[in-house]
């Protein structure tokens, strides 16, 4: 029997929105035997954790058009450390906007094309719809249908790694 693989899901949240997607895609990645999920904020997630995994989930609230400065600071810090050394895993991808995502989706997108990951699922992208600075920075409630979206997508992306599919 092959070792267990491993998921990284690499956040950052500042109203909660996306700790709940990525919360939901560890759920749902957990949920399959012989894949162990990491979940990491931004912030404490490095080069060494990305080279110990097999597959990534990204995730984002959407900032001004773009993926928040502390995964960017994520990505800066580990860029070069695993470049040449990941190439061809898979990643998927989970964007919070409050109006549009693909902005901060196409650029998790440029970074895992420099990496040379394997895009496993088209950016999950989660509209809240908030507008004025009071809804934006108000904590997020994600309804449980759009958790289903997120733990299916974890799901899928674990049991393709489990099953060598990726």
């Amino acid at each position: 029997m092959s070792a267990a693989k491993t998921l990284l899901i690499v956040y950052h949240s500042l109203t909660g929105g996306t700790r709940q997607m990525a919360e939901a895609a560890r759920a749902g990645a957990a949920a399959e035997a012989g894949c162990e999920v990491r979940l990491l904020h931004a912030a404490q997630a490095g080069p060494a954790d990305m080279l110990a995994a097999d597959a990534y989930v990204f995730a984002t609230p959407e900032n001004l058009a773009a993926i928040s400065g502390q995964l960017k600071d994520f990505f800066d810090r580990s860029y070069y450390g695993v470049l040449d050394q990941v190439n061809g895993r898979p990643y998927a991808s989970l964007v919070c906007a409050g109006s549009d995502g693909s902005s901060a989706a196409r650029q998790i997108e440029r970074i895992a094309t420099g990496w040379r990951l394997k895009s496993m699922a088209e950016p999950l992208i989660l509209c809240t719809h908030a507008q004025t600075p009071e809804a934006i920075l108000a904590p997020k409630q994600i309804g449980d249908a759009d958790l289903e979206r997120c733990r299916a997508l974890g799901e899928a992306l674990a049991t393709g790694l489990v099953l060598g599919v990726f």
